[in-house]
């Protein structure tokens, strides 16, 4: 559980460190960030922001007729990883940070949020491994577009190639495979310091 929550808190630091890079937001612009409530929100509003003003559009929708398609395709792959992928850490992180690390609760305490209970019971170090690295893509790619537009340009698809297999792994990999492998690599290391 306690690497759940570091992965998080990691999420929640990496944003301050986002909002505060040095050719990134302008004070007003990180303030209408910090603004909102929720730390996705921060986020999705941050990623708003960094699009807004790398295209300089001010208040025109961001969708294909004011960025383009590839551009608006850009746009919704980052909103959706957000909302996909950093979403339960958030949530979860906030659970384990108000002492709900067996069943996490609604918001008002009453009951147990079975979706929530069951995506904290079905972490192990694999997954956990897996989730980290799919939350720094994320943030490797909005630091991109904030710090960074040209290089978010040129790596935005490595970035969410890489994303995209750790989806992969997430849903496909077997814990008892990389659990084996864990054990037989201690053995052989064991065994090599032996015959030293």
């Amino acid at each position: 559980m306690l690497h759940t929550f570091l992965i998080g808190a990691w999420a929640e630091c990496r944003l301050k460190k986002l909002l505060h890079e040095q050719f990134g937001f302008s004070e007003s612009e990180r303030e209408q960030i910090e603004s909102k409530d929720r730390q996705l929100d921060q986020w999705k509003k941050a990623v708003e922001t960094a699009f807004r003003k790398h295209y300089n559009l001010k208040r025109a929708r961001l969708n294909q007729t004011s960025l383009g398609v590839s551009k608006a395709a850009y746009y919704t792959a980052l909103q959706d990883a957000l909302d996909d992928e950093l979403r339960n850490v958030i949530e979860i992180r906030n659970k384990l940070a108000h002492g709900q690390w067996v069943y996490p609760l609604n918001n008002q305490g009453t009951r147990v949020e079975p979706d929530k209970y069951r995506l904290l019971r079905s972490e192990n170090l694999l997954t956990l491994q897996l989730k980290y690295s799919l939350v720094r893509k994320v943030a490797d790619t909005v630091h991109d577009l904030v710090v960074s537009p040209p290089a978010f340009e040129r790596d935005f698809d490595s970035h969410f190639k890489r994303l995209d297999q750790a989806r992969i792994d997430i849903k496909r990999r077997k814990y008892s495979v990389f659990r084996d492998r864990l054990i037989n690599s201690r053995i052989r290391d064991r065994h090599n310091r032996v015959q030293e």
